[in-house]
């Protein structure tokens, strides 16, 4: 029961956010391909004995994946930084509701004369009360 209620969790969350998964695992993809490419620009360079671009290549790899490691913390964080303004937004909402439910109250009650609310107030009594009361 436990394994269900957590692949459901998981399939859930996954469908919800779907893009920001992808996108992460898309930048990081890109990082394992920048090392896969980095080490074969290495071996080339080797070869034709050019040794003074090394530097470049290997800058340019670790801006590469720094980068993409970043931006994927940066997605990551904005997605439960949505979820929480989301909610407090909705307790907001229905605060705002109860409040105007509260104001709103009073004034219905206003639109009635002083007979009429009277007249809503009295208890009502049943035949059988009407009988003891004789």
């Amino acid at each position: 029961m436990f394994k269900q209620v957590k692949s459901a969790l998981f399939w859930y969350y996954l469908y919800k956010f779907r893009r920001k998964v992808v996108l992460i695992a898309f930048l990081l993809l890109i990082a394992f391909f920048a090392n896969a490419i980095y080490s074969d620009i290495v071996q080339y360079l080797t070869l034709k004995e050019k040794l003074e671009y090394l530097e470049l290549v290997l800058i340019g790899k670790w801006f590469i994946i720094i980068f993409n490691i970043l931006f994927s913390i940066y997605l990551l964080l904005i997605l439960f930084k949505k979820q929480e303004k989301n909610e407090k937004e909705k307790s907001v909402k229905n605060f705002e509701k109860k409040s105007k439910v509260s104001k709103e109250a009073p004034k219905k009650e206003s639109k009635f004369t002083k007979r009429e609310e009277e007249f809503l107030n009295k208890k009502l009594k049943s035949k059988a009360d009407l009988l003891v009361e004789r």
